[in-house]
């Protein structure tokens, strides 16, 4: 006889599907229940055991935190809140990949992996387990993706290189369309995005050292992102567009920032996204590129080209019909874009150069002013200005040579084009400025400060950047003290409402697919979940503070009135009498 039990499946009832529930389906569950549905009938109507449903209610109070947090309503597990030295890590290579993906720099696994075990290391020391390890597996880097919203990155198992055999293809296929199209010279830009430390000194000087010694922000990390460019004839430059981590910086006090030489935008990264480049695209290069066209009588006719980066848009050809957007070949940035070719670099050594002749300037004079007093008062606002100097320093000879490479034929001459023989010439000059402000560099300091700007962004730099976010987040914080603070009102949400479902109910008619339209309306509702449930939770409050107040007026007691003057009638023992005094119109505070 055999030792197996026998099964008794057929005689056992049926079994019950284990289900996955949605933040989503947990709210319908609370809705129900506060509406007065008993937790049985919430069970049967949704074939759900009870104790489940028992459960979900019991735990209302973190569902609601996590809905209102803005979580995903698809998402079935609630996760609790990160801390310490993984979010610390998780936090800053966040800020490195960004960085990354901005310079278009490809992204591997094993590289993300070494990274992200090298902040570990450099962070653990300040948390509870300095000896704590981190293995960086394939399944926290998976996890890691959702928490970051990196669900679009594209992750090689492998580092990428530049791709060398697409890049010598390439100016055939560019040269052939600018021919089928008519483009010429001054019709065909070019723009690239580059890091600026605007307060950084080479690392030898005594005021870099000085300040590596200081706790807390250090300025030298203070970074903020530029896009520069200009066409092939190089006699269009376009004003630069800066952006910067503070939307009103202290210097800019008094100052409008329309009048600014560049064009001023803010992001607490500091860096060009895509709402950014879109922005920068539609309201203001193709409005000075068409002035450009109008002023040279040429045909208002343009191409620009771009990288592959994240941040510049797909669908940029579709805002104008006479700009044609054409996009540069993954990993070959280095090789073939113009900007990348001697004047992103030769820029950044006219801003020190100009930098360095202002401090020498400023400590020549009988004040006693000294290096360190002149460094510790440069500001933005001075950066800003030696910026737009050092741009205009780029010559038109030097915008036209770098596009020797993606398009020879409209470089004027095909003499060699060295960028070094320039730039060793400002560098000898900044070298002499240090000089005279007695401080020991050389033409290799230079050349590493300048390089440091498109340099990947090492851990200490991103500790740095991160402790210069916080610092602006304390002082706006010190400064909104005395504005009224942020705050949710229920008639500007309904309005909100309302505005958002009048928006829909055009696309609701212009759009011929219907499913189309009803993916992207249960996508709002999604995301505007945790706005919901602040609003109806602020009105139902409104209306319990309204009852209460109203049951509290009527049931005011009758002690609760001043006493009558001393010629008022005593208290009869009829009960007429007292009946009358205390239900007298006169005797009500009311």
């Amino acid at each position: 006889m055999s030792g197996k039990r026998p099964s008794d499946s057929k005689s056992a009832g049926p079994v019950r599907k284990r289900k996955k529930i949605d933040l989503e389906q947990k709210m319908k569950i609370l809705k129900k229940y506060e509406g007065g549905q008993s937790l049985s009938s919430i069970a049967r109507e949704l074939d759900l055991a009870t104790s489940t449903v028992k459960s979900i209610l019991n735990d209302s109070a973190r569902i609601k935190e996590h809905v209102k947090a803005s979580a995903p309503l698809k998402s079935t597990v609630i996760t609790k809140q990160r801390s310490g030295a993984i979010y610390e890590m998780e936090t800053l290579l966040t800020m490195w990949m960004e960085d990354q993906i901005q310079k278009c720099v490809p992204l591997s696994l094993m590289i993300i992996q070494a990274k992200a075990k090298s902040i570990f290391e450099g962070v653990k020391g300040k948390y509870s387990d300095p000896n704590a390890k981190f293995m960086a597996s394939p399944g926290w880097f998976n996890r890691f993706k959702q928490r970051a919203n990196f669900h679009n990155i594209k992750v090689s198992d492998e580092a990428a290189s530049t791709d060398t055999k697409a890049a010598e293809k390439y100016p055939k296929v560019l040269r052939k369309l600018i021919e089928e199209c008519g483009y010429t010279a001054q019709q065909i830009f070019n723009v690239d995005e580059t890091g600026l430390f605007w307060k950084k000194m080479p690392e030898r000087t005594y005021i870099s050292k000085e300040e590596k010694t200081m706790p807390g922000f250090k300025a030298a990390k203070d970074r903020l992102t530029l896009l520069l460019g200009g066409n092939a004839a190089g006699d269009c430059k376009l004003k630069p567009l800066l952006v910067y981590h503070s939307e009103n910086p202290h210097a800019f006090k008094g100052i409008s920032k329309a009048t600014l030489p560049v064009h001023f935008r803010s992001n607490r990264k500091a860096w060009i996204t895509m709402a950014l480049f879109e922005d920068w695209f539609i309201n203001l290069f193709i409005p000075e590129a068409e002035k450009f066209c109008r002023e040279n009588d040429i045909p208002f006719k343009i191409m620009l080209i771009v990288d592959n980066a994240p941040g510049h848009p797909a669908h940029l050809d579709d805002f104008h019909p006479n700009v044609k957007v054409v996009f540069l070949p993954p990993n070959t940035t280095s090789i073939l874009q113009p900007m990348d070719q001697g004047v992103i670099a030769n820029f950044k050594a006219y801003y020190l150069r100009r930098t360095f002749a202002q401090a020498v300037k400023a400590t020549d004079r009988e004040s006693g002013k000294t290096l360190r007093d002149f460094w510790k008062s440069y500001n933005i606002y001075q950066a800003i200005i030696n910026i737009a100097k050092a741009w205009a320093e780029v010559t038109q000879v030097r915008l036209n040579a770098v596009w020797k490479k993606v398009c020879p034929q409209f470089v004027h001459s095909f003499k060699v084009f060295e960028k070094d023989e320039t730039y060793e010439e400002v560098a000898d000059e900044i070298v002499k400025l240090a000089e005279q402000l007695e401080l020991e560099i050389d033409v290799g300091d230079v050349d590493e400060l300048i390089e440091s700007h498109g340099a990947e962004l090492s851990n200490e730099d991103l500790i740095e950047l991160e402790a210069a976010k916080v610092k602006e987040q304390t002082e706006a914080e010190d400064e909104a003290e005395a504005e009224e603070s942020r705050h949710f009102n229920t008639e500007e949400i309904a309005l909100a409402f309302h505005e958002i479902d009048s928006a829909l109910a055009r696309f609701e008619k212009m759009d011929p697919n219907s499913s189309r339209f009803l993916k992207v309306n249960r996508g709002i509702d999604e995301t505007l979940a945790c706005y919901r449930l602040i609003y109806e939770e602020k009105k139902k409050a409104t209306i319990e503070s309204s009852l209460d107040k109203f049951v509290r007026k009527i049931e005011r007691p009758a002690t609760s009135t001043p006493p009558q003057p001393s010629t008022s009638k005593a208290p009869s023992d009829d009960p007429d009498d007292v009946m009358s005094v205390s239900s007298s119109p006169s005797s009500s505070t009311d």
